[in-house]
């Protein structure tokens, strides 16, 4: 009998010395872990990668948009032609902008039926070789829209003009084309 206490007393110490062990290695990866932080931010901003604690001693100058041309300006015409039972149309007529500069322009549709309707817009430019400097972030003619019975939406566009666009290009005619979609119109019950 006096083996086994002999031996669960043994037990009992090696497993409170593997516990010791344990808390210590444990403590030891932590402080390890935590000493990593300030190495691998000196370690970027060293090779200026990846920089975690940015300078925040920063000029209006240097948050400056580099990609906006200041010295030209364009006029964006916006036109709105729909084939179908609603109200479409620019919010504005046209804006100036710069290129490069982020603008946006609303459109306006109103569905003048007692039905549910399926529509997709169509844009077109002119002149033709604007369309590839015309610059749609965020457009409602990505998808279809559908509207309901006589519901009115507001729909964003988001754009920049590329400043690479010809020097001889004062004016941009933004044109959209609403149509139904064939064979999606939903009749209400």
């Amino acid at each position: 009998m006096e083996t086994q206490d002999q031996s669960t007393t043994e037990a009992r110490k090696l497993n409170f010395q593997m516990l010791g062990k344990l808390v210590v290695m444990a403590v030891v990866m932590f402080g390890f872990g935590w000493a990593l932080i300030p190495l691998y931010q000196k370690i970027c901003e060293i090779y200026g990668i990846n920089l975690v604690t940015p300078n925040m001693n920063v000029t209006a100058d240097e948050v400056r948009n580099t990609q906006i041309d200041k010295t030209r300006t364009i006029t964006i015409e916006f036109d709105a032609n729909s084939h179908g039972p609603w109200r479409f149309r620019p919010t504005v007529a046209n804006m100036q902008v710069h290129p490069g500069e982020m603008a946006q322009v609303v459109y306006e549709v109103v569905n003048t039926q007692p039905r549910s309707i399926d529509a997709q817009a169509i844009p077109s430019y002119a002149p033709q070789q604007a369309g590839a400097h015309f610059k749609k972030v965020e457009c409602f003619c990505f998808q279809q829209q559908t509207l309901a019975p006589n519901e009115a939406k507001q729909m964003p566009v988001v754009f920049f003009i590329d400043p690479e666009l010809p020097k001889d290009v004062k004016t941009i005619t933004v044109s959209y084309t609403f149509f139904e979609i064939a064979g999606t119109g939903k009749k209400q019950s």
